[in-house]
Formats: C-alpha cells, structure tokens, sequence
C-alpha cells in the first residue's frame, strides 16, 4: 500500500457514519498542502473496528506531515551526528537582514577570560576521577570565594616574588613576615599551597603556606612574572645568587593591561649530589645539566625516557579538566571574582596617586 493508495482511499465521499469522526482538527493545520479530509464511506468494512479506525488516521497523519516538509527544511534529528550548519545570513548596506523581520541569531561569546584557568587554578578540582566530588567541589569552591572576600589574594605565578605576613605566636608582634621567590603551586582547592625560597645570610630557607589558610594576614607580590618550567624545585642544586632576595625588596608595579612578563633566565647547577635526577626532566630553565652528566647517566637517562607520551591523548586528558567543565566552574564564579578584582584595581590606584602638596 502506498501513500496514493492512503490519500485516494480517505477521499471518497459518502454520508457520515453514526459515530463521531475521529481525525483530530489539527490534521488539517499540520498539513497545510494536503486535501481537505472528508468523510468515510458506510460501506467501508474495513473501517468498522474502532481500533483499526485510529491506526489508519495515525498512518494518514504521518503521511502528510511528511508530504508537506520541503526537502529543504531542517525537521527533527535523534541521531548523534551534528546537523549542518545552515549558510550565514546576508545583510543588506543598512546591516539588516533581507527577510521580513527576521533576526540573525548570533552565538554568545564568552565573558570569562582566557587566563582564568593559569591565574586561579586552585579552583579546578583534582583531575583524579576517584577524588572527585562534585557537591565538595562546589562547597570548597564557596569557601574559598568567602576566603577571598576577607583577604586579597593576588595574581601570581611559579617565579613570582611574594611577600606573606602570617602569624606567629613566637614573634615579637605575634606576625612574621617572609619573602621568597614561589617554586611550586600544587593541590587544588582548600589545599591549594605553594613553597617561597629564599637565601637568608648564607643559609636556604623555604617555607610553606596554604593559600586559604586563616593565619595568612597577607599576601603581597612584589614582582610578577613567570617563568620557562611549571616549577622551580631545581633551585635548591642551582647556585644561591638564583635564590637571594632582599627582604625589604619594594614592590615592582607593572602597568595596568600588559601581559605578564616571562623571565627565560637559565640558572647554572652547583655538581652533584643532586635533589633529583635532573637530566632525566626536560628541564628549559637550566644551562648545565649536560656538563654534570656523564655516559652512564645519560644511558639510563634514555632508557627510562618516554617520548611518546607527548602523544598520549588519553593520558593528557586524564591528567587535565575538560574545557567545557572549566567553563562551568568559572561562569559560577566569575561574578564574584571580577568585582574583588576591580576593587582590587581601585585600592591600587589610591596606592600610586599622590596628592599634591600645595607650595603657597
């Protein structure tokens, strides 16, 4: 039976039968090309069975629904696979389109900066899939907001020079100051710490602070920058005059929209022993690995090297948050975070203005 077949049966005329018709009045509206539906004949045994009567009605109904969509237009898809693109709408001299009335729709683009996921990315979660926990991420994600409506936490990479003030119960003032070049941010969220180093009077000191702790009073950066390796932990082989910083080192104020800078200074190792076996690391900040190293080492070296992973997409992906999560995450708190940054940026023009001392 085709679809004639159907169209030629449902147009025969006749006289109503007793009970009510049971086409449905939308038929007619959902099928504007079709005939106009008329009423079934008597004789029609057929039709006699209510339910063969519905079956049949919904079979027509379909027919025409699918007679009157233009091979052009877009109807429903289930299927997995992305539908095409329809072709951009022109515009006309005055920038309208040509339909009547019609408006082209545009994609959004999105608000969040691109650098969000460098300059705050203690708030994405732990990439390992048995720690995660979606109602603890967005509980410590609330705390940590709260955290930073107390205390300003600044911008700062691995190689930036801080200044913290945290207590201390031995101290004179019962708060201790220390500044130190940052060697390494790791853990995420509430646990989210990073290690200063600096050479004090001939001896290393390297101190540890949590970013969320609540004895930090505060956190100064006194030079922003970053720097060629995610972390400096090399330092402690390298030579102390990579390490040493004044301790009443005054701030260095960048101007306000400049990218931050990368300082490609390549630090030279003290010989062995080593903290780690640093020919093994592709290190880019470090000038004489080769000249510490000898045969052996370097045979070892290759053996346990991996070059492939580089390739490795499902390791990479496992070992990192997929964009469309760090979108989610940072569009639930990117509200809060602009306004503490443009207060930010106001309590630092109030800093470098100076007010004019009148002469007369």
């Amino acid at each position: 039976t085709t679809k004639k077949d159907f169209k030629s049966f449902y147009n025969t005329t006749g006289t109503k039968l007793n009970q009510p018709q049971i086409v449905p009045k939308s038929v007619e509206e959902e099928c504007p090309k079709s005939p106009p539906l008329k009423p079934l004949s008597p004789d029609c045994k057929m039709l006699q069975n209510p339910a063969a009567t519905r079956y049949f009605h919904r079979i027509f109904k379909t027919l025409c629904t699918l007679e009157s969509v233009s091979p052009g237009t877009a109807a429903r898809c289930f299927s997995t696979k992305p539908a095409p693109q329809a072709a951009p709408a022109t515009t006309t001299s005055t920038g309208k389109s040509p339909g009547a009335g019609g408006s082209v729709s545009t994609e959004r683009k999105s608000i969040i900066p691109p650098n969000y996921r460098f300059a705050y990315q203690e708030f994405l979660p732990d990439p390992k899939i048995e720690w995660r926990n979606s109602l603890r991420e967005k509980l410590e994600r609330k705390d940590m907001l709260d955290r930073r409506a107390n205390i300003d936490i600044p911008e700062f990479y691995v190689g930036s020079v801080l200044a913290v003030t945290s207590s201390d119960q031995h101290a004179e003032n019962k708060t201790a100051r220390f500044v130190g070049i940052c060697i390494l941010r790791e853990k995420a969220g509430l646990r989210h710490r990073f290690i200063l180093r600096n050479v004090i009077d001939h001896q290393a000191i390297e101190v540890s602070y949590d970013l969320y702790d609540p004895t930090v009073h505060k956190i100064e950066v006194l030079r922003l920058e970053k720097r060629l390796d995610d972390h400096l932990i090399y330092l402690r082989d390298a030579l102390d005059e990579y390490s040493t910083f004044d301790i009443n080192m005054e701030p260095e104020i960048l101007p306000e929209g400049t990218p931050v800078p990368v300082n490609d200074v390549k630090v030279v190792l003290k010989p062995h022993p080593w903290y780690a076996r640093w020919e093994r690391h592709n290190l880019q900040g470090v000038a004489n690995i080769e000249e510490h190293t000898n045969e052996r080492r370097r045979r070892k070296a290759a053996l346990v090297a991996t070059p492939w992973e580089k390739y490795d997409l499902m390791k990479e992906y496992r070992r990192s948050i997929p964009e469309e999560e760090q979108k989610e995450i940072f569009t639930e708190i990117y509200s809060t975070l602009h306004s503490l940054e443009l207060q930010r940026k106001k309590m630092k023009r109030k800093r470098t203005f100076v007010k004019p001392t009148k002469l007369a």
